[in-house]
């Protein structure tokens, strides 16, 4: 087979499921990967589960989507992206894309409101917010599964292992200490809170990876994490307790100047 230019055109086989139901997302992200590559797809749907059974009964394979290259199997998606060349994702490997991504949308939404209010972008209320838009999304995330954060937590928190019910507790505290200071409201209660959780929370992180020597991953970004406790750890915790400090001097301050 060639092209309009009489070269010869890469040719593959793909087999998916494709049912009134159900629409396997890696056979879609097969087919596409096929087509941005260059090559000519024969699709094929498998459109029942006893055609998609019988499918896998003659190739002897455990799951769908299948492509042939040359006469060849490859395999399925993330055999097929290794045959290109690329690399498959280690879906256990440890990352810190969730937290780079949180913060940078936190700090994201600390400018736009700056500009927004003040008509500047790098602003002193852009800093607070920064950091009070960090804790809310933080608890946010902890919350979509509390109690699987809650036993994470337990790993390393040293008041968390003491009494456990504290595990529970965290997120809702630091999601309404982010939103107070990100208000501006009851001060006399959003900084004793980021004081207490954020210094126990430090403190609990410096003796599990610097004392302790421990490997683990942090709870920060809820249970299901895979970003490893340490340096970013450690950062969430100390930017609370900066932020409560600010908040008591920050009174101070301003009347001085």
């Amino acid at each position: 087979m060639s092209d309009k230019s009489g070269h010869p055109t890469k040719a593959a086989v793909l087999y998916r499921m494709v049912q009134a139901d159900h629409v396997c997302p890696y056979g879609l992200k097969a087919l596409d990967l096929l087509k941005r590559k260059g090559f000519s797809v024969e699709d094929h749907h498998l459109a029942t589960r006893e055609e998609t059974d019988a499918f896998k009964a003659k190739h002897g394979v455990a799951t769908t989507p299948q492509i042939f290259i040359g006469g060849e199997r490859i395999g399925g998606h993330d055999d097929l992206v290794r045959y290109l060349g690329g690399q498959v994702k280690d879906k256990d490997a440890v990352t810190y894309t969730p937290v780079i991504a949180l913060f940078a949308m936190a700090a994201a939404m600390a400018l736009a409101g700056s500009w927004a209010s003040l008509g500047e972008l790098f602003t002193i209320r852009a800093a607070e917010w920064f950091i009070a838009i960090s804790m809310c999304l933080l608890a946010l995330q902890k919350l979509k599964d509390i109690d699987s954060f809650a036993t994470m937590f337990l790993n390393y928190d040293l008041l968390a292992a003491r009494w456990v019910p504290y595990g529970r507790i965290y997120p809702f505290a630091e999601g309404a200490a982010g939103v107070l200071m990100l208000a501006g409201a009851l001060m006399w209660l959003s900084i004793p809170i980021a004081l207490f959780i954020g210094a126990i929370g430090a403190v609990s992180v410096f003796k599990a990876v610097y004392i302790d020597k421990r490997e683990l991953k942090c709870a920060c970004v809820g249970g299901d994490s895979r970003v490893p406790l340490g340096f970013v750890s450690l950062t969430e915790n100390v930017m609370m307790v900066a932020m409560a400090v600010w908040m008591l001097a920050k009174p101070a301050l301003l009347v001085t100047h």
